[in-house]
């Protein structure tokens, strides 16, 4: 999903799965749609590179909708572990203002990661007007 919408992906240790050639290519992916992927050894170590977008993380203790949110370029979008979600020290760091939460019905589970990433990912990439995205030839003709 990063490579297909132009989103750089941060990885942050530890994780709960490994990145090695064996799996990689069992998954079908190539190295080149992990050119855009950095690995942080902690959250840390993560906030010391050169952040200065606006940090939103995901969690269904989030009091803020995702899709009340205007985007800009640069923002990030942090999701925690699909088992447990972010830690409390993350949540406590973003503060309200910084943790979103995705609408559900009351009684149901949180969703997937990957459901939940595209989701959020998307909705940000809508705001920005799907920067870089080719335009399928219907929405160019109803643009002129």
């Amino acid at each position: 999903m990063a490579a297909n919408t132009g989103c750089k992906l941060h990885l942050i240790e530890p994780l709960g799965f490994e990145l090695d050639d064996k799996r990689l290519r069992r998954a079908g992916l190539d190295y080149h749609e992990f050119a855009g992927v950095t690995l942080h050894k902690d959250w840390d170590s993560f906030l010391a590179t050169a952040v200065t977008g606006q940090l939103y993380g995901l969690s269904t203790k989030g009091r803020l909708d995702y899709h009340r949110v205007s985007y800009k370029s640069g923002d990030y979008l942090i999701f925690g572990p699909e088992t447990r979600g972010l830690p409390p020290a993350v949540r406590e760091q973003l503060g309200a203002k910084g943790l979103l939460r995705i609408p559900m019905l009351a009684q149901s589970r949180s969703l997937n990661l990957s459901n939940a990433a595209a989701l959020v990912t998307f909705e940000a990439w809508r705001q920005l007007g799907f920067e870089g995205a080719e335009l399928a030839p219907e929405a160019i003709a109803s643009e002129n």
